[in-house]
């Protein structure tokens, strides 16, 4: 009889940990060393109860692949981009540092106010005033004009910050951008963020989160002018006047997954979305692919590994695991959607902050996903006001399952 028990605790014993397994300490790297910051026990539990606990968060069913070795990453999530489900994470809300992948909500933020993107802006000196030493910059020069087409590619693919300060300025400059990303952070219910310059340079106090950083990429891509630019691995940019003819030269993209850049593999059916890297942040990354009509997000915050691009490296374990795995385990949370459309039918607060703004406000860049993407998808019951992500139709917070996600023709071939 005690056989007989030891049996039967063994096989529930086995059930319990196909269902849920949250990994040991050794299988996430050196994070889980002893010289390494520790993530606090009272992170957030936006999204669900799981995402809040420190450690690493998986439901495996019987089939499903383990989880990949090796990971260092601070923080990290995996996330199915068109239903919201978390299918693993790591330290999710840890607020970190989150350098230039906090350029996605300057995009999904500002991009919506700032059309056309024909319409030209000729740089001030004082546009170019506060831009940190050492950023990253794509070459803006005070006295020349750009349209915000050019300037959009300046922030994707080069990750400008000087870019990013003249489209703030023509936003209406830094310290509104500054307060409107915030806003637009609240909405989006990425309450692990704390803006404090719209370019993601060091500050203090400035952080986000792996969960936030993905609620930003989900919102962004819902934007056609959003996806085309995050995908985009080569472009010209405007150089001097030379002899009465404006100059170009080439920039290309510092997403290495999206180029195959300096030996890393491109990844098969990636599409976009931001790389970053500070002194303090670490390298950060956060990335969109396809697979199979499967949408996947991926971020990755802060590995420690050591190895030169250990963030896209465990980036597209992660999505591969994610893609094997996908229908095979149980989501441990969602990315929620925005507080508007979690509630209302755009006539609430947030739909009110469209009404009586000028040129460059909330009314002007008001649109419907529909319009943006030529009519072309199953219609996203979504309107964009001011940057904030509005329900126009319908009570749920819908992405659209026909994503036209960008034309892998525009990149490199892909293995």
């Amino acid at each position: 009889m005690p056989a007989l028990k030891k049996t039967a605790m063994t096989v529930i014993s086995a059930a319990l940990l196909s269902t849920f397994v949250v990994s040991p300490a050794s299988a996430v790297g050196k994070d889980a060393s002893d010289d390494q910051p520790k993530p606090p026990a009272d992170m957030s539990q936006v999204g669900g109860e799981l995402l809040g606990r420190t450690g690493t968060q998986v439901k495996l069913g019987p089939d499903a692949p383990v989880l990949p070795k090796g990971l260092t990453g601070r923080s990290w999530i995996v996330a199915d981009a068109e239903s919201g489900q978390v299918l693993a994470s790591h330290n999710p809300h840890w607020r970190l540092p989150p350098a230039s992948t906090l350029k996605m909500l300057f995009a999904d933020t500002v991009m919506p106010a700032l059309q056309p993107k024909t319409q030209k802006y000729t740089v001030k000196d004082e546009d170019l005033a506060d831009v940190g030493e050492g950023s990253s910059l794509v070459g803006v020069k005070e006295k020349l004009t750009y349209t915000v087409h050019d300037l959009w590619l300046g922030v994707f693919l080069r990750s400008g910050n000087d870019a990013v300060h003249v489209l703030s300025a023509m936003y209406g400059g830094v310290p509104k951008t500054v307060d409107a990303m915030q806003a637009h952070a609240e909405e989006l219910q990425a309450l692990d963020t704390k803006v404090v310059s719209p370019d993601g340079y060091d500050a203090p106090e400035q952080v986000s989160s792996a969960y936030d950083l993905t609620l930003f990429a989900r919102s962004g891509l819902q934007k056609a002018d959003f996806r085309e630019y995050c995908s985009t691995a080569e472009a010209q940019f405007p150089g001097e006047e030379k002899n009465g003819k404006r100059e170009s030269f080439a920039i290309q993209n510092t997403n290495k997954l999206l180029t195959g850049a300096d030996g890393v593999e491109p990844y098969k059916g990636i599409a976009g979305v931001k790389n970053g890297y500070t002194t303090h942040a670490g390298n950060t990354f956060t990335g969109v692919a396809e697979r199979d009509g499967k949408v996947l997000l991926v971020t990755v915050m802060n590995p420690s590994s050591g190895k030169p691009h250990a963030v896209y490296d465990e980036a597209a374990d992660l999505l591969d695991w994610g893609f094997d795995a996908s229908d095979k385990v149980t989501p441990v949370g969602e990315l929620v959607p925005p507080k508007s459309a979690a509630t209302s039918t755009g006539k609430g607060p947030a739909a009110a902050q469209g009404k009586g703004e000028g040129r460059n406000g909330p009314a002007h860049a008001s649109k419907t996903a529909a319009a943006e993407d030529g009519g072309g998808g199953v219609g996203i019951a979504l309107g964009i006001t001011g940057g904030v992500l509005v329900l126009l139709a319908g009570g749920v917070f819908l992405v659209n399952r026909r994503w036209p996600l960008p034309d892998l023709m525009r990149r490199r071939p892909r293995p």
